[in-house]
């Protein structure tokens, strides 16, 4: 499958757990620094199609007793904006359905900046510039 890497404008200067959102082709793609390294997803919520890249990264709740709440902070959850589901933010996995994950992408650093690895087919889809901010792997 042929490749493209797209480049995030301005993801180097990301805080821990923010997004940067690009556009490609159709579709987005919420770039996320995550600790040292980086996590793309597209922007939909695998329940209702909310742009889940718009929620917020937080920890989960912890089992805990009644009035008693007990936040995980060392796990980063990216919480969907529209109904609050939860999804592991180095994974893309629901917390609790292994079975729903959202779509992503490889991210690659170099000396000049971070890329999201597109495959062609999505990245010429709805593009009107001849190549974009993109380049060839490599």
């Amino acid at each position: 499958m042929t490749t493209r890497e797209e480049h995030v404008a301005g993801a180097e200067q990301l805080e821990n757990g923010a997004c940067t959102v690009l556009r490609v082709g159709a579709i987005e793609i919420g770039v996320f620094r995550v600790g040292d390294h980086y996590r793309a997803w597209r922007n939909v919520c695998p329940h209702a199609g909310a742009p889940v890249c718009l929620g917020r990264v937080e920890g989960t709740m912890l089992p805990s007793r009644v009035y008693e709440y007990r936040l995980d902070e060392n796990k980063p959850v990216l919480r969907c904006p529209w109904h609050g589901w939860e999804y592991d933010l180095e994974t893309g996995e629901h917390l609790t359905d292994e079975t729903i994950r959202l779509k992503g992408y490889p991210v690659v650093t170099c000396d000049d900046g971070v890329y999201v690895v597109i495959p062609a087919r999505v990245h010429s889809a709805g593009r009107d510039e001849p190549g974009g901010s993109g380049r060839e792997p490599g």
